[in-house]
């Protein structure tokens, strides 16, 4: 198994490297974000394809579970990359750098290795999941249970994206903070979505064996650091405060940070 994960991050740097190499070409490395999820969902699907003996049911449905969820993030996060331009974040990141004319190798060291190595360090428990489910590995309750927790986190991150970019697309709402829907409950159903999504194929892929699972641990607790401490939460709250002012804080008392919850009055 620890060859073929050393192919497939073979063929994650080659890509990280070609997208390297368009984002100097535009100047802008923004459409890293939308990389994030179909990266991951790319390396599923060659997982499944390099699954010796051919893969298993369960195998499948984590590649399935994985790819749906990666594309689709994908495909929103270009979307509005081609709509808002370059995100301010990567901005800041590559400011300095610009400035000096060292962004082409300050795009690569700062962002998109850094990217490729988190990449794949989260996904980790979808590519083990899938390598450690040969023919005829079925689909156990274990399992069921992990697509359970899946669906709750689709439900979250996808109602939760369509809410936002309807409520954004809106010039009445301008100045305005969501406070309905899934975000009268979460402040970041998005990311609960995301936290939710990724700790149910870790427990689906449990089902192949719980010495890969202690292995992939890793994933899904540092997803669930980086959205809730790192450069989730944290880093999109400082920018509400600046951009929304007192009417965020109001809403911030009230609404749960990230496990829904009835609002407080």
């Amino acid at each position: 198994m620890l060859e073929l994960l050393a192919l497939n991050a073979a063929i994650l740097i080659v890509l990280v490297l070609v997208l390297w190499l368009i984002s100097v070409a535009i100047k802008d490395v923004s459409f890293i974000d939308a990389f994030w999820g179909a990266g991951m969902a790319l390396l599923a699907i060659i997982s499944w394809l390099h699954v010796r003996g051919g893969p298993g049911e369960l195998a499948t449905l984590i590649m399935a579970m994985t790819a749906a969820w990666g594309f689709r993030l994908g495909i929103y996060l270009l979307r509005r990359w081609r709509r808002e331009g370059e995100d301010r974040r990567y901005k800041r990141i590559l400011k300095d750098a610009r400035e000096k004319g060292r962004f082409a190798w300050a795009a690569l060291t700062r962002v998109w290795l850094m990217q490729a190595a988190l990449l794949f360090v989260v996904s980790s428990p979808a590519q083990v999941g899938i390598l450690a489910s040969p023919d005829p590995a079925p689909i156990t309750p274990l399992a069921l249970g992990g697509v359970a927790l899946w669906c709750v986190g689709i439900y979250f991150e996808w109602l939760g994206d369509w809410q936002l970019a309807r409520f954004k697309t809106d010039s009445a709402n301008r100045g305005r903070v969501l406070d309905t829907g899934l975000w009268r409950y979460s402040r970041h159903p998005n990311y609960f979505g995301d936290f939710c999504v990724w700790w149910g194929i870790w427990l689906t892929s449990a089902s192949a064996g719980w010495e890969y699972a202690a292995a992939t641990v890793i994933g899904p607790i540092f997803l669930s650091f980086t959205l809730t401490k790192w450069s989730g939460v944290p880093l999109l709250e400082r920018g509400l405060h600046r951009s929304k002012g007192n009417k965020y804080a109001v809403y911030e008392r009230k609404t749960s940070a990230f496990f829904p919850w009835p609002p407080i009055y």
